[in-house]
């Protein structure tokens, strides 16, 4: 039998779809390799969000041509999105590769394997079809253990000016209600306990399945498994998103414990999310929420959809809700055209929302998106290197405190495993998704358990922790 190696590149979603890579390799009597020196099969799944994610991707499969060569029975296959998107330029600068495969298209990876035997440069970017998900059904087998990343909804119906999402995996498809709970229910009967919902844009999750109800004919049965039972029992059905619904039918599945979603967009951000995270006793106290800039401006030129006070309001109003939450962020450093003004708003409104964290990153220019071609309003990277630190101190700084705050605190841990730099602590996440390293405790023994432990210690990234107690 043939090995594999899958390397992952990029978000939650391609790493639920490289779990999707290994059911159908699994399946196809293929068995997982310790490393890409040794498979006989080389799978990338790629990411082409920024700039520096494709320099990686061409780094590392550069590296597999001298072996390539010397060895005819080895395959290597680009999948993913930078293979949806820029599948000319993988063949260009790096030949050796044998499969690419679209976003769209990892269902066929088998049989482009079988093709790759006798036919050079097997290709297949198909786009997705129109309000249907080609993979719906291709649901991937647990490989955490006690985790499992679901996927409810694919593509994107946003337009921001920054990014390659919709380009690469099209438009909003959701999952039907009753096949995302069922997957669930499945998963928690295989020992899973914690759960992440991801979509692109999990607030609007079923609007379009709600759309299909009101423009189609639906047989009175598959009604309940399309939209679930509450949107089905409404007395004036209308379209609206389902995600609150679908929160609580999750959090109600037994066995699980930890109901975890990402990403939001604030525009979306409903009230009724809020009340169904507080009202679900299984649905964490964490919230990422991402803010991209604190300028009205540039906030207009992203097309995001909000202003930097209703995102605050929404984000007031969720803690007011949601007691103990931790709310993360995304922000863009040098976006075109961003003044010093607008770099000066966002950090007084990120200051003010006091963030448990932040990411931060520098815009990177994307073939295909709109701001990639306002060329004449990049700013210097002297001057986005500058802002970026004088940012990482005020996100730091907001971290530290909020971190600090929780010493002193007893905190359900779920392990993860044993701390990477040090085998004598295990590392878990509490349900704010904070990471805990917890002394004394056998990562590996006690991986996929819940423990309670002390916080004594804390920094802008982790907290230290004593075990108190075994659940």
């Amino acid at each position: 039998m043939k090995s594999f190696y899958v390397k992952t590149f990029g978000c939650q979603m391609n790493e639920n779809d490289s779990e999707r890579i290994v059911t159908i390799l699994r399946r196809q009597g293929m068995t997982p390799a310790a490393s890409e020196e040794i498979a006989d099969v080389v799978v990338f799944n790629t990411c082409t969000i920024r700039e520096n994610a494709d320099n990686r991707f061409f780094g590392q499969v550069n590296k597999l041509r001298e072996r390539r060569a010397v060895d005819p029975g080895m395959r290597i296959v680009v999948a993913g999105c930078l293979a949806q998107g820029e599948q000319a330029a993988i063949f260009e600068r790096a030949p050796h590769v044998d499969v690419v495969v679209g976003t769209h298209a990892l269902g066929s990876i088998a049989q482009l394997l079988e093709r790759s035997d006798g036919e050079r440069h097997v290709i297949d970017v198909t786009e997705a079809s129109d309000g249907l998900d080609p993979l719906a059904d291709l649901v991937a087998e647990p490989t955490d253990g006690h985790k499992a990343w679901v996927t409810i909804q694919t593509g994107c119906d946003n337009n921001c000016a920054f990014c390659i999402v919709p380009q690469v995996r099209g438009g909003e498809v959701s999952r039907p209600f009753q096949a995302v709970v069922d997957e669930v229910r499945s998963l928690a009967s295989q020992g899973v306990t914690e759960v992440t919902l991801l979509g692109q844009n999990v607030n609007s999750y079923g609007r379009d399945l709600t759309r299909r109800m009101r423009r189609e004919e639906i047989e009175s049965g598959d009604r309940g498994f399309l939209t679930g039972q509450v949107y089905v029992s409404d007395s004036i059905p209308r379209i609206r998103p389902l995600f609150a619904d679908l929160l609580r039918a999750v959090g109600a599945v037994d066995g699980i414990r930890r109901v975890r979603f990402t990403s939001p967009h604030p525009k979306d951000m409903r009230e009724e999310t809020f009340q169904a995270m507080a009202e679900s006793p299984m649905v964490c106290e964490s919230l990422h929420f991402p803010l991209q800039s604190g300028s009205d401006r540039i906030l207009a030129a992203m097309h995001r959809g909000y202003r930097g006070e209703r995102f605050f309001e929404k984000l007031q109003l969720a803690r007011e809700i949601i007691p103990d939450l931790a709310v993360t962020t995304d922000i863009i450093v040098g976006f075109p055209g961003e003044t010093e003004d607008d770099f000066e708003a966002t950090l007084e409104l990120v200051a003010r929302c006091e963030f448990d964290s932040a990411f931060t990153f520098i815009y990177s220019p994307r073939p295909g998106t709109e701001a990639g071609e306002w060329r004449d309003r990049f700013i210097a990277p002297e001057v986005i290197a500058e802002r970026f630190e004088r940012l990482k101190l005020v996100t730091e700084r907001s971290a530290a405190a909020k971190h600090h705050a929780r010493v002193g605190r007893i905190e359900e841990v779920l392990v993860d495993g044993p701390s990477k730099r040090d085998a004598t602590v295990a590392s878990g996440r509490t349900r704010q998704n904070k990471l805990v390293h917890v002394a004394g405790l056998d990562g590996d023994r006690y991986r996929g358990e819940y423990v309670n432990a002390r916080i004594f210690d804390a920094g802008a990234h982790f907290l230290h922790g004593e075990l108190l107690a075994r659940d």
